[in-house]
């Protein structure tokens, strides 16, 4: 996306990070995130080509992530719903598919997405100075940039593009590697390419059935299948 609106998007960024205190070139831990700014968030296994989806009543805000995906991907949809949660005027409710055709307030959210996770002065940051005079990008850098940052190998590498770091051929080279075998042959944790977080739920809501309860404003009862709802099921005495 290169229009007069990915201007108006890197600005939104650029106040958003200095919103929440961080940076342009740190990488953002996306659960402390979502813990900090309360955004109750529940990890499903979903369909396959369902991303996420985000509702916000007031200053109530929501976010679904499928647990299906690999983790790089779970990140960049948390980031995509973060624009519509807390940037975009009237955001409304939606479902983020993996494929299919895009409105405005989508390729918006993408484009937000790309820049927040990984703002260019934070990638160039970590490419050494001979790669970047040489215009050719070593796939230790590019692995050591997605991992930094906590995002899959295809958008690591398309961001690189984006910035004019990387030409087509070499674009399409880093694309056709096999990423997890060569993480691992480097030394990552290849979590990053894998489904995770299944079952988990970040934000205040077992807080306050908890509250509720011992308030007793609720019984035991109902404090139990609100907590079933959000996939704590497995007590102890």
């Amino acid at each position: 996306m290169k229009s007069p609106q990915s201007n108006i998007i890197e600005n939104q960024v650029s106040k958003f990070r200095q919103f929440i205190g961080i940076s342009d070139t740190e990488a953002i831990n996306l659960k402390s995130l979502l813990l900090k700014y309360n955004v109750l968030t529940i990890y499903r296994p979903l369909s396959e080509c369902f991303c996420g989806m985000s509702l916000r009543s007031g200053d109530k805000r929501f976010m679904l992530i499928n647990s299906n995906n690999p983790k790089g991907r779970q990140h960049f949809t948390i980031a995509h719903e973060l624009y519509h949660l807390f940037i975009e005027d009237n955001p409304k409710p939606h479902i983020c598919w993996l494929n299919g055709t895009k409105d405005e307030s989508e390729k918006c959210a993408d484009y937000f997405a790309q820049i927040f996770l990984m703002p260019s002065n934070g990638v160039k940051q970590l490419i050494p100075d001979e790669e970047l005079l040489k215009g050719i990008i070593s796939i230790a850098t590019v692995l050591k940039i997605e991992h930094y940052f906590s995002v899959s190998h295809q958008a690591a590498v398309n961001r690189m593009s984006d910035l004019k770091l990387i030409n087509r051929e070499q674009r399409n080279y880093l694309l056709s590697l096999p990423v997890t075998k060569t993480a691992r042959e480097f030394g990552y944790d290849i979590g990053l390419y894998y489904p995770g977080n299944n079952g988990l739920v970040i934000g205040d809501f077992g807080e306050k059935a908890k509250n509720l309860y011992d308030a007793e404003k609720i019984s035991a009862g109902h404090y139990i299948e609100l907590m079933n709802k959000i996939g704590i099921d497995d007590w102890e005495d």
